[in-house]
C-alpha cells in the first residue's frame, strides 16, 4: 500500500487556497507554480514524504529541495512538485494528496496545466474547467468553458475527478501553449488570471523577454532547416 504523509503532520490550512501544476505541456503548470512561489516570497510550511519519489533533489539558494513542498503566502499555498511520481503510483497518488487537501481544511483548489495551442481557434489565452461545486466569479464568470471532448490527463486530471466526486471545489486553468517546448507566455497567462483572481500583484517582464527569447530562437532554428532543405534540390 502506498505511503503518503505530510510533515507536520498536524498541520492546517483552513480557509486557504491551493495552487498547483504540473510537468505537462509548455510546463505551464509547474512554472506558473515555481514562479509565483518565488515572486510572492512564500515559505515551506510542510513537505510531502512518501514510497513512490522519484530518487532525485536539487538546491535553491543553498537549501535542499525536496521533491514535494507546500509554500504559503498568508492565504495562498502552494503545492510544488519537482519530479513526477512512479509512474505505476501515479494515480494512487494525487488520489491520497487530494483526500488530504479536503481534510486540511483547504476552501478550494486552482489547477494549472498547458493547453496544445493547435486547437486554439480565437484570442483568448486559456480554457476554464471546474467542478460541479465551483461556482465561477470575478473574471472567471467570463472565462469560456473548454469544449466538448477535449482529454484532460495525469494529475490534473486524477485531481479533478477526486474533488468532483467529493464535491470539492476546484477549478483549472488550461493556459495555450507550445506542445514542443517550454513556453513563458502561457504562465504569463496563468498568472494573469490568478492575479486577478486572487488579488495579488507580480511582475511578469521576466516571462515576457523569456518567451521573446524563445521564439527568436525558435525562427532561427526554422529558417537553418528550411534553407537546409532547399539546398538538397539546388
Amino acid at each position: 500500500m502506498m505511503m503518503l504523509k505530510v510533515i507536520p503532520h498536524d498541520i492546517s490550512f483552513d480557509g486557504c487556497s491551493l495552487i498547483t501544476g504540473f510537468h505537462g505541456i509548455g510546463g505551464a503548470g509547474y512554472w506558473t507554480v515555481r514562479y509565483l512561489a518565488q515572486k510572492l516570497n512564500a515559505e515551506r510550511v510542510a513537505i510531502i514524504d512518501s514510497d513512490v519519489i522519484s530518487p532525485a533533489t536539487t538546491t535553491y539558494l543553498g537549501r535542499l529541495v525536496t521533491p514535494y513542498e507546500i509554500l504559503r503566502k498568508e492565504n495562498l499555498a502552494f503545492f510544488k512538485v519537482e519530479v513526477p511520481p512512479f509512474r505505476e503510483k501515479e494515480v494512487s497518488f494525487f488520489r491520497s494528496f487530494s483526500k488530504w487537501v479536503i481534510d486540511a481544511g483547504f476552501k478550494e483548489v486552482a489547477l494549472i496545466g498547458g493547453l496544445d495551442s493547435s486547437l486554439r481557434t480565437d484570442e483568448t489565452t486559456f480554457r476554464l474547467v471546474h467542478t460541479s461545486s465551483f461556482t465561477p466569479k470575478d473574471e472567471l464568470v467570463k472565462a469560456l468553458i473548454l469544449e466538448d471532448d477535449h482529454l484532460i490527463v495525469g494529475p490534473v486530471a486524477v485531481m479533478l475527478n477526486y474533488f468532483e466526486v467529493m464535491k470539492f471545489p476546484a477549478f483549472t486553468i488550461l493556459a495555450y501553449a507550445s506542445p514542443e517546448r517550454v513556453d513563458p507566455r502561457a504562465t504569463v497567462a496563468a498568472i494573469s488570471i490568478l492575479s486577478e483572481y486572487y488579488k495579488f500583484e507580480v511582475d511578469v517582464m521576466p516571462l515576457i523577454r523569456g518567451a521573446e527569447v524563445l521564439e527568436q530562437e525558435a525562427v532561427k532554428q526554422e529558417t537553418k532547416s528550411r534553407r537546409g532543405v532547399e539546398s538538397i534540390y539546388t
